[in-house]
């Protein structure tokens, strides 16, 4: 069984869909420390201006912020900061061949007002990988499952309860992972290569690092194809 272990983002770019694509099960590392400069709460679109963060503002807890897991982020709704990321995206993409289509799909979510971060991102997510026409892959949150180890122990700890065969991994876990011992529990390690045609854009040049939305929007039903060629 395929299975990869990636900490949930904000509406990532189509890397993140293709390990969600390639795998059985897909593991939301929901429970690891919260990394206030990533991509927990913030991705990149498209703009006529040029690309534009998107970021979700998070209460604040000061100096301890990068001590909590990440499903214990809590998202501050001081200031309606969903309705200004619509108004981005309609700003952006009201003119995309396929905007009105799939923004009726998750504009939903963005209204939900989700007390955690973890809770919005994984939904947006899942949302998409719908979109996408995957109804293979199924998804769980590390927080649901006991473990126990740091680094490689510890995801060899969660790969060994579901059961996996292999373990698809980002490319820079290269300089990190322990592979003799995955090799040592019968687990093989795919490191991903990201390698991918251009499509469509309305503000060239092409940038392919942004959200997955710039692509969805401009090509559809067609998406899968441009992550997943041939």
């Amino acid at each position: 069984m395929n299975v990869t272990i990636l900490q949930p983002s904000y509406i990532p770019w189509r890397g993140y869909f293709h390990q969600i694509l390639k795998s059985d099960l897909f593991i939301f590392y929901d429970d690891v420390q919260y990394d206030k400069r990533g991509w927990r709460n913030r991705n990149q679109v498209k703009t006529p201006h040029g690309k534009k963060w998107l970021t979700i503002p998070v209460k604040s807890h000061g100096a301890q912020t990068d001590n909590i897991p990440i499903n214990e982020i809590k998202i501050a709704w001081d200031e309606p900061w969903n309705e200004s990321h619509l108004k981005t995206l309609h700003f952006a993409y009201n003119q995309a061949p396929f905007y009105s289509d799939y923004l009726s799909l998750i504009k939903p979510i963005f209204e939900r007002h989700d007390d955690f971060l973890a809770d919005l991102t994984i939904l947006l997510t899942t949302e998409i990988s719908y979109c996408l026409g995957n109804k293979r892959t199924k998804f769980l949150r590390s927080s649901s499952l006991p473990s126990s180890g740091v680094k490689s122990d510890r995801l060899l700890s969660l790969l060994n309860q579901v059961g996996a065969s292999n373990y698809i991994s980002g490319p820079s876990a290269k300089d990190y992972l322990e592979l003799e011992k995955f090799e040592a529990a019968g687990i093989s390690v795919e490191f991903m290569t990201y390698d991918y045609p251009e499509y469509p854009q309305l503000y060239p040049p092409f940038d392919g690092n942004v959200s997955i939305l710039d692509l969805l929007f401009m090509v559809g039903p067609k998406t899968k194809e441009y992550i997943l060629p041939g």
